[in-house]
């Protein structure tokens, strides 16, 4: 697979999506360090717009599936803090799938440096019910295509 920018936001390369983020003055804390909960925010975003870059408008399963995805377990590692006006990426892979989880790894890069690891899992949970429900057919085979080995 080769690189695709993406009018959406972000760029896939390959299974891998890349997520470019400003850090913005209303991200910090009165010292123009990122607060720490921004950093899940930052991940947020990724992990959207890798669905919508793979072909999953989260909206349209909302609204006809009566899906939603909601994360059931995550692990977070801040290795070093961002900064006021920082350019950062967010990189999105897909690690694993389970019957009603989807598995992904996020890093938050600022050029070369690893600044928060991040591995979430997120739930398939049907809207009526709110109980996990196995994640359907036509989700599971454009997530499959992505899942990767990081």
């Amino acid at each position: 697979m080769t690189a695709a920018l993406l009018p959406s936001g972000g760029e896939l390369r390959g299974r891998l999506h890349v997520l470019p983020v400003r850090v913005y003055y209303e991200d910090t804390d009165a010292a123009g360090v990122v607060y720490h909960s921004n950093y899940l925010r930052f991940c947020e975003r990724g992990r959207t717009e890798m669905l919508r870059a793979i072909g999953i408008e989260l909206g349209q399963v909302q609204s006809e599936d009566k899906l939603v995805f909601v994360v059931h377990k995550g692990e977070i590692a801040w290795r070093r803090p961002a900064r006021l006006d920082d350019a950062l990426t967010v990189e999105t892979a897909l690690t694993k799938m389970g019957r009603a989880t989807v598995s992904l790894r996020q890093v938050i890069k600022r050029g070369p440096e690893d600044i928060v690891h991040f591995t979430v899992d997120v739930a398939c949970m049907d809207i009526a019910s709110s109980k996990a429900t196995p994640v359907p057919a036509h989700l599971r085979s454009k997530f499959e295509a992505f899942v990767s080995e990081v």
